[in-house]
């Protein structure tokens, strides 16, 4: 179980977008990156192609950040936290690996 997922809103806490939040799109476990959009935008060249009528230019692009770089906010607490993991039982006694805010000790899920 990752410590961030899908729709989590996280901070940047390095890099040039450093202060700036986002809800995460998607994540790349094999590289440990997300991609959020609005976040991290390069430029890139793109050439005219005849063959697709591709027209060509300067595009934005959102490329992805590494897990280490983006801290979670809390939706309890709203603050930035580290994220921890608990056992919860739930209505059918089963218990269940859950995330913890750290600070707020609440679960996140």
């Amino acid at each position: 179980m990752k410590k961030l997922k899908v729709g989590d809103l996280v901070k940047i806490i390095q890099g040039k977008d450093k202060g700036r939040t986002g809800k995460i799109e998607k994540i790349f476990p094999k590289t440990d990156t997300v991609l959020i959009p609005g976040i991290n935008i390069y430029k890139k060249h793109v050439k005219k192609t005849a063959a697709v009528d591709k027209k060509g230019g300067i595009y934005e692009i959102p490329r992805p950040i590494a897990f280490s770089k983006v801290s979670l906010i809390c939706p309890k607490c709203k603050k930035v936290a580290r994220v921890g993991f608990g056992i919860h039982k739930d209505k059918s006694g089963r218990q269940r690996k859950v995330r913890i805010c750290r600070k707020c000790k609440k679960r996140i899920d």
